[in-house]
């Protein structure tokens, strides 16, 4: 069970990290639209799981794989937005989340 303080810096870090990609994802990320779905925060606030959408889903792992090499400018990014309510920016894992791939496929099944 999550903290009152973790559930307030996992929803200031999705809302922070949901404007980064908005903005850099023109640039760096040939155009996809990424979603944050999900963050987990640690107990200690020193890591951060960022679970992201990519529209379209064709190619996502080289996305993500991207968004991992320029994860230390996006922490960066991140931390000149939140620098005055966290002490210790964490450090970031990203990860692909798959649910609504999982959902379309069980909706396909249940059509047939």
């Amino acid at each position: 069970m999550d903290s009152i303080r973790q559930n307030k810096v996992s929803r200031l870090i999705q809302k922070e990290l949901a404007e980064i990609f908005q903005h850099e994802s023109r640039e760096h990320f040939q155009g996809r639209m990424i979603s944050v779905t999900v963050v987990r925060v640690s107990k200690d606030l020193s890591v951060v799981k960022v679970y992201l959408s990519i529209f379209p889903s064709e190619g996502s792992a080289e996305i993500l794989k991207l968004v991992k090499q320029l994860s230390p400018q996006i922490r960066g990014l991140l931390g000149r937005k939140v620098g005055k309510q966290l002490r210790i920016v964490p450090e970031l894992d990203f990860f692909i989340d798959d649910s609504l791939d999982y959902i379309d496929n069980i909706t396909n099944i249940l059509k047939d």
